[in-house]
C-alpha cells in the first residue's frame, strides 16, 4: 500500500488505564478499509514533550498522515493543538468565525444549565479552542472542540487533530476526510479488498500449516496480506489484497475451505451472531442459564430487531430456581449433579415449555475459580438445545482459562450450537 498512517492517542487517563482507548482501533479500522496502511498506534499522556516525541517518531517512520485524538478541550491540560503547531513551526491564530460558532454551542448548553457559570473563564476556554495553526484548516465541532487538519510541513506529514470523545470523533470523521490536507495525504492510496473467513474449533497452528502450503501453490500469494486472530474459540483470517490479486485470493479461500471445511462457518465476513439471527427468523427462542448468568440472552439481544425472536429467559443459578421455575427434578440434580447433561437438557426443555417457544438453549457449569471436582473440574460446562418435535441435544465441554474466559467461551459455544441446530 502506497499510503501509511500513524495514530497518536493522547490522555493521561488512557495511559493510566482509567479509560479504555476506543479511538485508536476505530480510526485504524476506518483507514485500513480505505486502503491506508496503519503502521503504528501509540498512547501518550497530556505532556507536550511526550506528544512531540510521538509525533516525531511517526514522522521518522515516514508515514503520510498522523491522526491524533484527544487534548482539544478548554482546560489547561488540553495542549494538542499548541504542541502540534509548535512542532510544525506554525503560529496560532484566532479564528473569529470559529469562536462565534463554539460560543453559540456553549450558550445553548448554558441555557439548559440550572447553575450559573463564570463567564470569563468560559470565554477564555472558547477562545482557546478557536485557535488554529496558521495555514491549517479547522473542522466544525460536533461537541465544542473543533478538529484541525494541518498540511504536510517539510519533513512532517499531514496531521489531523481530532477530539477525544468517541462520539464526537466519529461524527467528525467524514468532514475530516474531506479537508484539503487529509485528502491530499490520502490521494495516492490504492484500492484494496478485504475478505474475512471465520472458523470455530480450528487452531492457529493448523491454519498456519495450510497457509504455508498455499504460499507455494497459490500464484501471487505475496500480494495477499493475511492476518489471523484467535478470539473466544473462533479463528478469524482477514486478507487484504488489490483487485489484481482476486484470483489468488479465490484459490487461497478455496484451499482453506477444502482443508478445514468442517470448521469454517463463514466465508463472507458474517459473524456467528449474524448467522444465528438469520436462522432464528420464524422461530422464538428462550434461554436458561446458570454459569453464563444471562450472557447468552445478552448476546442474542445485542442487535436491533431481536425482539422478533427472543422471548425471554431464566438465570437459574441456584438448584431451587432450576427446580421451582424450570421444573428440573430435585432427584435428578441429586443423582447427576447440577452440572450434568441431564440437568442441562431438563433446563432447556423446562424453559421452552415455561415461556412457550420452539427453541431453547441452556448452560450449567463450573466457571471457577472454585467448585471443581476430579470428575468435573473447573471449566466443565454442559449445554442443552431443546426444539419442538426434535430430541433434545446436549454437549459437555472442558473450557480453559479463568472464570471470565470460561463464561465467554461458553457463550460462544452456545451460539455455535444454536447455529448448528437451526441449520
Amino acid at each position: 500500500m502506497a499510503v501509511r498512517a500513524g495514530v497518536v492517542v493522547t490522555g493521561t487517563e488512557v495511559l493510566s488505564g482509567r479509560v479504555t482507548d476506543q479511538n485508536g482501533p476505530w480510526v485504524a479500522r476506518q483507514l485500513l478499509e480505505m486502503g491506508v496502511d496503519v503502521a503504528h498506534i501509540t498512547v501518550c499522556g497530556d505532556r507536550p514533550a511526550d506528544l512531540t516525541a510521538q509525533l516525531q517518531f511517526l514522522a521518522d517512520q515516514r508515514v503520510d498522515l498522523i491522526v491524533t485524538t484527544g487534548g482539544l478541550g478548554p482546560t489547561a491540560d488540553d495542549l494538542t493543538v499548541a504542541t502540534v503547531a509548535a512542532l510544525c513551526g506554525r503560529e496560532l491564530q484566532l479564528d473569529a468565525e470559529l469562536e462565534q460558532h463554539i460560543d453559540a454551542i456553549v450558550q445553548r448548553w448554558r441555557s439548559r444549565m440550572s447553575t450559573a457559570v463564570d463567564s470569563e473563564p468560559l470565554n477564555a476556554g472558547i477562545r482557546k479552542q478557536a485557535l488554529v495553526p496558521d495555514g491549517a484548516q479547522s473542522i466544525a465541532p460536533t461537541g465544542t472542540a473543533p478538529g484541525v487538519a494541518i498540511p504536510a510541513t517539510g519533513p512532517l506529514p499531514a496531521i489531523l487533530i481530532l477530539p477525544g470523545p468517541p462520539r464526537e470523533l466519529q461524527e467528525m470523521w467524514p468532514a475530516a476526510l474531506e479537508s484539503a490536507p487529509v485528502a491530499a495525504a490520502l490521494a495516492a492510496r490504492s484500492e484494496v479488498r478485504q475478505s474475512t473467513i471465520r472458523a470455530y474449533g480450528l487452531s492457529e497452528a493448523d491454519l498456519a500449516a495450510t497457509l504455508r502450503t498455499a504460499e507455494v501453490e497459490v500464484p501471487e500469494f505475496g500480494d495477499l496480506e493475511i492476518t489471523t486472530c484467535l478470539r473466544l474459540g473462533e479463528l478469524e483470517m482477514v486478507t487484504r489484497y488489490p483487485d489484481s490479486a482476486d484470483a489468488a485470493y479465490a484459490k487461497l479461500s478455496a484451499q482453506v475451505a477444502e482443508t478445514h471445511g468442517r470448521q469454517i462457518f463463514s466465508t463472507d465476513g458474517s459473524t456467528i451472531d449474524d448467522i444465528v439471527a438469520t436462522r432464528l427468523s420464524g422461530h422464538l427462542i428462550a434461554t436458561a442459564e446458570s454459569c453464563t448468568g444471562g450472557m447468552i440472552a445478552a448476546r442474542l439481544t445485542d442487535r436491533a430487531g431481536s425482539s422478533a425472536y427472543v422471548t425471554g429467559g431464566v438465570v437459574s443459578y441456584s438448584n431451587e430456581v432450576k427446580s421451582d421455575l424450570l421444573g428440573v427434578p430435585a432427584e435428578m440434580i441429586a443423582e447427576h449433579g447440577a452440572v450434568s447433561e441431564q440437568v442441562a437438557a431438563s433446563m432447556a426443555e423446562g424453559v421452552r415449555r415455561r415461556v412457550g417457544v420452539d427453541i431453547a438453549v441452556s448452560t450449567t457449569g463450573v466457571a471457577g475459580p472454585g467448585g471443581g471436582t476430579e470428575l468435573k473440574p473447573v471449566g466443565t460446562v454442559c449445554f442443552g438445545i431443546a426444539m419442538a418435535d426434535r430430541p433434545t441435544v446436549t454437549r459437555t465441554l472442558r473450557l480453559p482459562g479463568d472464570r471470565a474466559s470460561v463464561r465467554a467461551l461458553s457463550t460462544t459455544a452456545a451460539m455455535h450450537m444454536l447455529a448448528a441446530a437451526l441449520a
